[in-house]
């Protein structure tokens, strides 16, 4: 059904550029600079995941920044000028781009008033994003109102998790996660933190396992206990270049999960990966309301 407003999103949700093309869905793009030089994450269209993280594991610190107002309103009012504007918003706890957002809207509903422009602030980010994006949509292609979506999206985003671990402690301890002890003794003793998107939109350290296959397993049994409806949806695993033990995880959910509908495999973008680095591995699903 033909809709009278435009469904738009950031690149932050790591929705697939084959995805988000396929629905012609309209996706800003974020940045991210690798050694002093600036890119933008086009979620897999261009950029090479491998070559990403393999710097990374060289010594390359990626860095991201935030999107100014000047750019969503370059985004955003060519669609303002002819049509309304829904816009899924990644978590706004993880970064200060949603004032440039709100800043944005303000603006061009000032110059355009007959218009309709709302804005939904996820708390999610990456692979669960990509999930309630996904849903989202799915309803805007029935052909549900704006307003609809948006309370959707408000009455579910807490619905939406992701369980991950992460290879090497550095990449936390350089955003200011853990403490340079923790990272020390952490690598030394191979321990493994297993965290999650929480209900507070920011990434949690909930528990730390040692050894690899501990951490991937966990993860995995969390998915479990926090899964609903596995029988009618599809698992997101996203993986910062080690897609030989995605496979093993998608293995073991298969097996812990036997009704899941299906499992797909994603690279985690450079924004996202940015932060995580090299080795992280991340289940997304629909669950029980987060607490």
């Amino acid at each position: 059904m033909a809709q009278n407003y435009i469904f738009m999103t950031d690149s932050d949700s790591d929705l697939y550029y084959e995805i988000a093309d396929q629905r012609n869905i309209p996706v800003v793009q974020m940045p991210y600079a690798v050694n002093g030089v600036e890119y933008m994450d086009d979620n897999g269209r261009n950029n090479d995941p491998h070559a990403f993280f393999e710097a990374m594991r060289k010594g390359a610190v990626p860095v991201t920044s935030k999107l100014p107002t000047e750019a969503y309103l370059e985004y955003f009012e060519p669609i303002l000028q002819k049509s309304d504007l829904l816009f899924i918003a990644f978590s706004s706890k993880m970064s200060a781009t949603i004032e440039s957002v709100r800043e944005a809207q303000a603006t061009l509903l000032k110059k355009y008033p007959e218009r309709k422009f709302i804005v939904c602030d996820t708390m999610l980010i990456s692979a669960p994003m990509s999930l309630l994006v996904i849903r989202a949509h799915d309803m805007y292609l029935a052909g549900k109102s704006m307003e609809e979506i948006a309370q959707w999206v408000e009455d579910n985003k807490f619905r939406f998790h992701a369980w991950m671990t992460v290879d090497d402690l550095v990449y936390l301890k350089r955003g200011g996660r853990i403490s340079p002890t923790s990272a020390f003794f952490g690598s030394v003793l191979s321990i493994k933190p297993v965290l999650n998107v929480g209900r507070n939109g920011l990434i949690n350290a909930i528990d730390k396992v040692q050894g690899r296959k501990n951490a991937l397993r966990t993860i995995v049994d969390h998915t479990a206990e926090d899964i609903e409806q596995p029988e009618s949806q599809e698992l997101l695993i996203m993986q910062g270049d080690v897609p030989e033990e995605a496979e093993r995880v998608k293995e073991m959910l298969l097996q812990k999960i036997p009704t899941i509908k299906s499992v797909r495999i994603q690279p985690i973008g450079p924004v996202i990966g940015a932060h995580c680095g090299p080795g992280t591995i991340a289940i997304a699903f629909y669950g029980k309301e987060k607490q």
